[in-house]
């Protein structure tokens, strides 16, 4: 009787122990990996929303965003930085990453736009008028700041200098320029009084608290502004595909509207 009873606890006490394994492995297990999106600042608001539409379809993948200026984000992948997907908020760095081999040309398709525009305080916000010749020591005063990002890496300061460059007055306004590290952290110059001016995007402002357009850059002072979307290469897996078909598709769509920018 003795060894009868022995074996039934180490019985049980094996039936316990397996399933207390299975319980504790079981949510490992189940977890799917994540995808990483590498994709410009101005993409926030809209991409954390899409994130939830996706997740509110049953997808067990999780989404994690790295959000900077596309250049900060290119030389991230060109330094190793793993991610399964690249938005840029203009054409150059999207092209650097092709050119290194870091992206999958076969998977680049340029899906959004947008809205190049001077915002102020809404304080002391009012209407600019964008001139060829405009006299900028007007506008600015004698210690006025413009806002914008790098204007020799980040998209928005690279779309800010080619308008000022066109309509004549890139001289006057260079040493006025306060150079950010992403479109938002130009933004959030103007939001906290910092700056009296600001060139951002037309959905920054339009979410921003306390800032108001007072003008918006004509088409054709600068190149278009365009989000081009990738693979990274190496980092194509099947659920990175599936985010990648869903950023594109209908429910996505809808939410880049939502936000102001145009999709084709």
């Amino acid at each position: 009787r003795g060894a009868i009873a022995m074996s039934r606890f180490v019985l049980r006490r094996g039936l316990v122990a397996g399933l207390l394994l299975a319980a504790m492995l079981g949510p490992v297990r189940a977890q799917a990996p994540a995808v990483t999106v590498f994709a410009a600042a101005s993409l926030t608001n809209a991409l954390q929303d899409i994130r939830k539409a996706y997740a509110a379809k049953g997808n067990a993948t999780p989404i994690t965003f790295s959000f900077a200026a596309s250049s900060g984000l290119a030389k991230q992948l060109d330094a190793g930085a793993p991610a399964n997907i690249f938005i840029s908020a203009d054409l150059k760095w999207m092209d650097y990453t092709d050119k290194k081999g870091l992206t999958l040309p076969a998977t680049r398709v340029t899906l959004l736009g947008n809205t190049l525009v001077l915002v102020a305080p809404a304080d002391t916000a009012k209407p600019v008028t964008l001139a060829r010749g405009m006299d900028m020591a007007a506008l600015l005063g004698p210690h006025g700041r413009i806002a914008t990002g790098l204007v020799d890496s980040v998209p928005v300061g690279i779309y800010a200098k080619a308008a000022f460059t066109s309509l004549g007055v890139w001289n006057e306004v260079a040493p006025r320029i306060v150079g950010a590290e992403s479109v938002r952290a130009a933004l959030a110059l103007v939001e906290r009084g910092e700056a009296p001016f600001g060139v951002v995007y037309a959905t920054d402002a339009a979410i921003a608290r306390n800032v108001k357009v007072v003008a918006v850059f004509p088409a054709d002072t600068h190149p278009p502004v365009e989000y081009p979307f990738a693979l990274v290469q190496g980092q194509d897996t099947p659920a990175a595909r599936d985010v990648f078909a869903f950023l594109q598709g209908p429910e996505a769509r809808a939410i880049y509207t939502r936000y102001g920018f145009t999709v084709r």
